[in-house]
């Protein structure tokens, strides 16, 4: 292949630019369609108990309205699947505040909004339980964990090695509710037609999410096609199919032919898609006189809903980073009177690794040891989790690229060491890691007419990453054609089934598939035409290869997140003029939108350490600052100096084009960063999440 016709790796401005900048790019709530109604949701103001009286007579009665929902006329649906959809309005119980227990539909957003306020409830309720401790009861211990870690792992004797270590930490580490929060809210349009169901829904997997449906609506799947061709961020809230889906689908059946639209606003976004999960961390840490680990215990205590479970795997990645011959690790859930906690970008990664590489910071301190060379030395080339090696591990390159670009020597370890006027000055790292997950198979379809044209068509999801460009650069490679050549379609379960946009793992698994497909078309057209497009044109469809490596190699990407921090010493006021990460991530397949992802995920992480936090009100068990006036997340203010980049890696072992993902491993371990160099620059050793100015004015604890 030429080097003129090779796409891979450029860094192309994303082909769906223009339409969204010119707001052509319909989203699901703008998608056209005839003589819509409008749903807004009735929502239960007690956080535990049942609806004992429904009145609908008032709201039923208002001009505009066209019909009320409740559990009475709700569609049945199957007592099977997914916990969260298969309950709703299928009894009066109340299992978090907030819940949806009914909709009105009506002619006008504003008619049904007004008219759901309307509806009259009463209750019976019972005391709730949302209270998260480590020492609480009704902890337990799940199965496994999202993604198939285990829940405990112990190695060896952590007692006995802390007790001989030369250097210990032993300290407890809080993350909040962290709430999705997309420019793009939930939204969803159903049309009902001759018992086939049409769904505009914003989605990061169409077929993902029909395949819930149909379970819960007893249906075909081949009866729903979902459309979701542009999706304004997601960021794992819009992974699976939620309660906003389903009402939707159960308000249109009640008006059948007619469209039904529902978007929820910004509010309902933080009790009705999910959010991160609270997590209190306990880690104990032992090393030698090298600074070399020698016990690692890593405790967790998270929550789910009573509802449906979620475990995150929090613990995940101290099962991949360092090794010590004594590891205990372990993970309970208790189950709460509260929303269902999700994925969010990077799930368990991203408080884990907060968690771990703070208490690695301090551990940094007690040997006395900088905290780049601490980490170096407990670089391992084998996986602790399995026990295999990497496919390829680049840590400590991005360690010393990123410290010999961030000026990190001299550095001197002593906190308060530096001021700049009335400003303490700090400076920290972590680092980063995320795995290669193959998601589920893929399929693709190609097909080429005698224009010379190429249709690629995968049930794909954009969500903001830049999907519609990188596919075509993948496409355009493996067919060897220019990429001028490729008309790529996405977003729709009308085209091939494809793996949800999440766990970093859309590209792999979509462009797999579409190298596999061009590699048959390829075949086909040279066996069977001589290398000619015939009159009729020609299409193939091939799903994504199995990979023979996953058995025999761990496959992560890693990176080094440096951040430097200023304090105001009388006020505590925190600042982060500079954040850099280098990262290692295999073939690159877009310069542009993949380091548009690397710094998006650490502006995100700078956010976690500094501003969000869902306040839970527990007298009435909901969020109380469940709006952007009071659940600050970073704007342009707070993000200074921004450098994301990467190091030359080969990695032919992960998938045809040799990419790692790159969605999530940003915001992995950038928290940590700002934390570490907040404490280097006050001496104040914040543990608790957010970093906010009170924590900072404290007096030095030194430790």
């Amino acid at each position: 292949m030429s080097v003129r016709t090779r796409a891979t790796g450029a860094a192309l401005d994303r082909f769906d630019g223009p339409a969204k900048v010119a707001g052509e790019a319909p989203y699901a709530f703008e998608q056209p369609v005839e003589n819509p109604a409008y749903l807004f949701p009735v929502q239960a103001s007690i956080a535990a108990g049942r609806v004992t009286e429904i009145d609908t007579a008032a709201a039923a009665a208002e001009p505009g309205v066209v019909a009320v929902l409740t559990p009475e006329n709700a569609m049945r649906l199957r007592p099977e699947g997914d916990g969260e959809l298969r309950n709703l309005l299928q009894s009066n119980r109340i299992d978090y505040r907030n819940q949806f227990v009914g909709g009105v539909i009506a002619e006008t957003q504003e008619i049904a909004r007004h008219a759901a306020g309307m509806v009259r409830l009463r209750y019976q309720a019972r005391p709730h339980d949302v209270e998260l401790r480590f020492d609480r009861d009704g902890l337990y211990a799940p199965n496994a964990l999202n993604a198939g870690y285990e829940t405990d792992v112990v190695t060896g004797d952590v007692d006995t090695a802390l007790a001989a270590a030369t250097a210990t930490v032993d300290a407890t580490y809080t993350t909040p509710y962290q709430h999705h929060n997309p420019m793009e809210p939930h939204a969803t349009i159903a049309v009902w037609t001759d018992e086939l169901l049409t769904l505009y829904n914003a989605s990061q997997g169409v077929h993902r999410s029909r395949g819930l449906l149909s379970t819960v609506l007893g249906m075909d799947p081949e009866r729903i096609r979902m459309i979701s061709p542009h999706v304004g961020g997601g960021f794992g809230g819009k992974f699976y199919a939620h309660a906003d889906l389903i009402l939707t689908i159960m308000a249109a059946r009640l008006v059948p032919g007619r469209p039904v639209k529902l978007m929820l606003t910004r509010q309902q976004m933080f009790s009705q898609v999910g959010y991160r999960t609270p997590t209190i961390q306990r880690f104990r840490l032992g090393a030698d006189a090298g600074g070399r680990l020698t016990a690692i215990e890593h405790l967790v205590v998270e929550q789910t809903s009573k509802l449906k479970e979620y475990p995150e795997q929090t613990t995940a990645p101290t099962m991949v980073v360092y090794d010590a011959p004594n590891k205990r690790i372990s993970l309970r859930l208790v189950a709460l009177d509260v929303p269902h906690p999700t994925i969010m970008r990077a799930p368990g990664e991203t408080p884990g690794m907060y968690a771990l590489e703070s208490a690695m910071d301090e551990l940094a301190v007690a040997c006395g040891i900088d905290p780049v060379e601490l980490r170096v030395r407990n670089d391992t080339q084998t996986e602790p989790r399995r026990g295999l090696p990497f496919s390829s591990r680049n840590l400590v390159g991005c360690l010393r690229e990123g410290a010999r670009r961030f000026g990190w020597e001299p550095r001197d370890p002593t906190p308060r060491a530096r001021r700049d006027g009335g400003w303490l000055i700090g400076t920290g790292v972590a680092s980063s890691t995320y795995p290669v997950y193959p998601g589920i198979a893929s399929e693709a379809t190609i097909r080429v007419g005698p224009d010379g044209r190429y249709a690629v068509l995968i049930g794909a999801a954009d969500i903001g990453t830049g999907t519609w460009t990188a596919l075509a650069q993948i496409a355009a490679d493996a067919l060897e054609v220019p990429i001028e050549d490729v008309d790529l379609g996405i977003g729709d379960t009308a085209y091939p089934t494809a793996n949800p946009a999440g766990g970093s793992s859309g590209i792999y698994s979509w462009g797999s598939a579409i190298v596999a497909a061009a590699r048959r078309l390829r075949e086909r057209l040279a066996a069977e035409h001589g290398g000619t497009v015939p009159p009729r044109g020609i299409e193939v469809t091939a799903s994504s290869p199995e990979n023979p490596y996953l058995e025999r190699y761990a496959m992560h990407a890693f990176g080094a997140q440096f951040a430097e921090v200023r304090v105001r010493e009388d006020s505590g006021e925190i600042r982060v003029p500079r954040l850099l990460g280098i990262f290692a991530v295999g073939q690159m397949i877009n310069a542009k939108t993949g380091r548009s992802q690397l710094l998006g995920g650490m502006t995100m992480g700078l956010s976690m350490a500094l501003h969000e936090e869902g306040v839970l009100d527990e007298r009435f068990g909901q969020i109380a600052n469940h709006d952007f006036a009071e659940y600050h997340i970073a704007a342009n203010a707070d993000v200074g100096a921004l450098d994301a980049d990467w190091l030359d890696e080969e990695d032919p072992l992960v998938n045809p084009m040799g990419s790692k993902g790159i969605g999530e491993l940003g915001i992995v371990g950038a928290a940590a960063a700002v934390a570490n160099a907040a404490y280097h620059a006050t001496g104040i050793r914040v543990r608790d999440l957010p970093i906010t100015l009170d924590k900072l004015m404290e007096p030095p604890c030194g430790d």
